[in-house]
């Protein structure tokens, strides 16, 4: 379990590469009340659904030898796409926000600092890097804040 703070109106993303969650706080720094803003789902197909083709061949510059080239995974830029958006959305919002903390598995989090602006960082919180989109908003709030007393 984490230890952290936030002040009334910080906002949450609570993300993978396919859900995500805004919560804002709108309890106080003592007594955190998450509460849901928005909430996001994309379907991605595997890369086999969404491909159209086999990996290609390359044949060499010489010799009649042949490499395979490696297929493009498509499922992951679906995700990176997703997140992206997700990023540009809070980029849209920041004027509005005080402050917003990212909770994300690593992979996600990562492809998520690439597409922080300007904006976005002026406003950055915390990173926390561990999956909790699977997890009700009370069980988020209570593993984000340590069960303090008066969460949810």
């Amino acid at each position: 379990m984490l230890d952290m703070k936030f002040a009334q109106g910080d906002w949450i993303l609570v993300c993978d590469g396919a859900r995500a969650l805004i919560l804002e706080n709108i309890g106080d720094e003592k007594f955190p009340n998450l509460r849901t803003r928005e909430a996001f789902e994309e379907q991605h197909g595997s890369t086999r659904e969404q491909g159209s083709d086999a990996p290609g061949r390359v044949h060499q510059s010489f010799g009649s030898a042949r490499s395979a080239v490696e297929q493009t995974d498509y499922k992951s830029q679906s995700e990176a796409d997703f997140l992206g958006r997700l990023i540009a959305k809070l980029e849209t919002e920041a004027p509005n926000i005080k402050r917003v903390h990212i909770v994300a598995p690593p992979k996600a989090l990562g492809i998520l600092r690439q597409a922080y602006g300007n904006g976005m960082k002026a406003i950055l919180g915390a990173e926390v890097a561990k999956d909790f989109t699977g997890k009700p908003v009370h069980e988020i709030e209570r593993l984000l804040t340590g069960g303090a007393p008066g969460t949810g």
